[in-house]
């Protein structure tokens, strides 16, 4: 299928053949009809894509201060290295669709395939989307006019914020497509509208609506003319939907609002706000929060779990049901809006179109002849690699996310693996993995890549949740597995990777399992490890991580999906720590307010003991990750894997030109055991241990 995606780096559009997703639980599949373009969007991200990189810069200065702290602790490579790969990665393009199910998820029970709906798909032939972000389109609305039901329920979403009442008197300013849909909502609510735009055809536009609108390139002072059409009192409220960096949208509205009138902020502006402007008149001000309640929830999006209508009268989904409802009706009449056509193959050229003229709502239209089958393929090929050299070990790869593109990808590249198959849901970056790295073929079929007989190494890099199930389906298949961390997050899963691991071990060639602990692969790590002997004196560790807050809301803190910072994450330093303690975990203990603010101290059997410190609430600029070894006299101290300073050890101080957290040793070193048919780097017994303690600490955590 073919799907639109921006490069964020150089603002280039391509159409990729990219495979078809997979359909998750409480998800619909559907055949895009038509898509919309959202014209002030999406013309923002291809100008950010165009402009060069101190441009980008200017327009997030937020971001400049992250990386900025980054570069304090990491260093300059690093963080150049992450910059680069986040603009490297490809933006789905689009947002307001209209198609017909194909194939319901379990727990879709509203919906059946036939349906035409309206949802907030990419522009791409075939889309996977929530359920809650979809609605069904009623009979009487035609695909031209269902297109706008998202950039609707903007809108609307605007106007519930807004509340106005009957007779008030309510300013659009900024008449572009959720411009001109909001005035048509408010003239339905039984409003007085006032639209102001500097273009002369969008404010003709408004008046057909119904509004009286001025067109602000004609010198008419915005101010004047509410206050004039208002006998002076101002009016009840402004819905500001331009996109403008300039503060004065703002600073007009609030002159021109009445006593305790309500502003409300849709699109985007400058918000240098003046304290006076708002003050004296106890002006309310908000910012709508795109469709509507369960905007950006994901228990709501993509768990499914509904807000009871009780409640919360107008979710996302029931906001998309209202605008259908009132397109059905005749009160919002969005044909007049669309200005262009073009197939989905030329949306490079609707992009162009978009920058270079003043175009309003541009539609991308896919090949209804088409047949499904074609649409719904898995697996695409991608030739220009296809011809690859093979290797003694080919790699096929589950999961496309950051940490795999940036970090194990190159790694298994750089240790001389064929990079054959990559696997993951949705399907665009694994196209784009496989053309940086050169896989030979993309699939979002993950249990198709696993019985590939090509394939004598499968590399986990999916979510955390998923990761005994491919490995244990990876060893059942006899496959050489390298997961990324953790192996399991509950005790029922690490069972089942243990049974397969046993079962394994009855095949004529027992697969390896590795698990990507890479930090005491570290050059400064085996540097301690070497200079250290703790069968003749035991060691003292401290592990101080200054990891950085995470929001609540992320999948990594959701003990049923990421397993929660202890189980994701702080299992790197229980086994740092095991592996420079020498000795197995025989104790261990937690204290602490939340998983991201604890301290774990473990005690081994060759009486070493080690105290990690794992903290979500310091700054950083601080180094996030500090090692602390005494051994007899000395005492080795490693900062953020940049430094080793040495004070009366052994081993000498060292300074890297780059932080080397050992990523690439580790997987060389597995790579290294395969072709050598040497033991695994490290012990199965050794991984079960500390995955087992994470889990039992998290779960003495929640338990306090």
């Amino acid at each position: 299928m073919k799907q639109v995606l921006q490069d964020l780096r150089t603002g280039a559009t391509r159409i990729e053949d990219v495979p078809c997703p997979m359909v998750p639980d409480g998800h619909l599949l559907i055949r895009t009809r038509q898509t919309l373009v959202s014209a002030g969007t999406e013309k923002m991200l291809v100008d950010f894509g165009k402009s060069n990189l101190l441009d980008k810069a200017r327009q997030q200065p937020d971001k400049v201060r992250m990386v900025l702290d980054k570069i304090r602790t990491d260093g300059l490579m690093p963080t150049l290295d992450a910059v680069r790969a986040k603009l490297d990665q490809p933006i789905a393009m689009g947002y307001c669709n209209v198609g017909t199910v194909v194939q319901c998820g379990k727990g879709v029970e509203n919906f059946k395939p036939g349906d035409r709906v309206a949802s907030n798909g990419h522009h791409a032939e075939m889309v996977v989307v929530p359920k809650h972000l979809c609605a069904r389109i009623p009979p009487s609305v035609s695909d031209d006019q269902a297109s706008f039901t998202v950039l609707g329920a903007i809108a609307l979403q605007g106007i519930r914020l807004v509340k106005p009442e009957l007779g008030e008197t309510v300013v659009v300013m900024g008449l572009g497509l959720i411009g001109l849909l909001t005035v048509q909502l408010l003239k339905a609510n039984g409003c007085r509208v006032l639209g102001m735009d500097f273009n002369a055809e969008r404010a003709s536009l408004a008046r057909q609506y119904g509004a009286e609108a001025i067109v602000l390139r004609e010198g008419v002072d915005p101010v004047a003319f509410a206050l004039a059409v208002t006998g002076g009192i101002g009016v009840d409220a402004v819905l500001v939907t331009a996109s403008t960096r300039s503060n004065d949208p703002m600073h007009q509205a609030a002159t021109m609002c009445r006593k305790r009138g309500r502003i409300v902020l849709v699109g985007v502006v400058g918000l240098s706000l003046s304290r006076a402007d708002f003050y004296e008149k106890e002006l309310s001000f908000q910012v709508s929060c795109s469709y509507g309640p369960g905007r950006y929830d994901p228990d709501y999006e993509l768990q499914g779990r509904d807000y009871p209508l009780p409640y919360v009268r107008w979710t996302e989904q029931r906001n998309f049901d209202a605008v259908l409802a009132a397109m059905a009706a005749g009160s919002v009449r969005p044909d007049a809006l669309i200005t262009q056509r073009y197939p989905l193959e030329q949306a490079a050229q609707a992009y162009e179109q978009l920058l270079q003229a003043d175009a309003l709502g541009v539609v991308l239209e896919c090949d209804k002849q088409r047949p499904v089958e074609k649409l719904i393929a898995r697996s695409v090929a991608i030739p220009e690699v296809g011809s690859a050299p093979v290797a003694d070990i080919s790699v096929g790869f589950i999961g496309a996310g950051n940490y795999a593109t940036r970090v194990l990808i190159p790694a298994f590249s750089k240790a001389g693996a064929r990079l054959a198959s990559i696997a993951c849901k949705g399907g665009a970056s694994g196209v784009h993995a496989a053309r940086k790295y050169g896989f030979a073929a993309v699939s979002t079929d993950a249990d198709a890549l696993l019985r590939e007989p090509a394939l004598s190494v499968i590399a986990v890099a999916t979510r955390h949740d998923t990761h005994a199930k491919f490995t244990a389906q990876a060893l059942q298949a006899g496959k050489h597995v390298f997961v990324e961390k953790p192996l399991a997050i509950t005790l029922a899963e690490l069972l089942v990777v243990e049974h397969a691991f046993s079962q394994s071990r009855q095949l004529p060639n027992p697969p390896q399992l590795m698990i990507g602990f890479n930090r005491r692969y570290s050059p400064l790590v085996q540097s301690i490890k070497r200079a250290i002997d703790t069968t003749l004196a035991p060691a003292s560790i401290n592990i101080l991580v200054n990891a950085g807050a995470i929001p609540p809301s992320s999948w990594i803190q959701d003990r049923a999906v990421g397993g929660g910072r202890i189980i994701g994450e702080a299992c790197h330093f229980v086994d740092l720590a095991l592996f420079l303690a020498g000795g197995d975990i025989v104790a261990w203990s937690i204290m602490g307010a939340a998983a991201d603010q604890c301290v774990i101290q473990l005690r081994f059997g060759n009486g070493s003991i080690a105290s990690i410190q794992y903290l979500s609430n310091g700054h950083a600029a601080f180094p996030k990750e500090r090692v602390e070894v005494f051994w007899r006299s000395g005492i080795y101290q490693i900062d953020n894997f940049r430094k080793l300073k040495v004070f009366g050890g052994a081993a000498k101080s060292l300074s890297l030109w780059r932080q080397d957290k050992g990523n690439n040793a580790c997987v060389q070193a597995f790579l290294d055991c395969l072709r050598q048919g040497a033991p695994a780097p490290i012990a199965f017994e050794d991984i079960l241990q500390v995955s087992r303690c994470v889990i039992d600490l998290a779960d003495k955590l929640e338990q306090n």
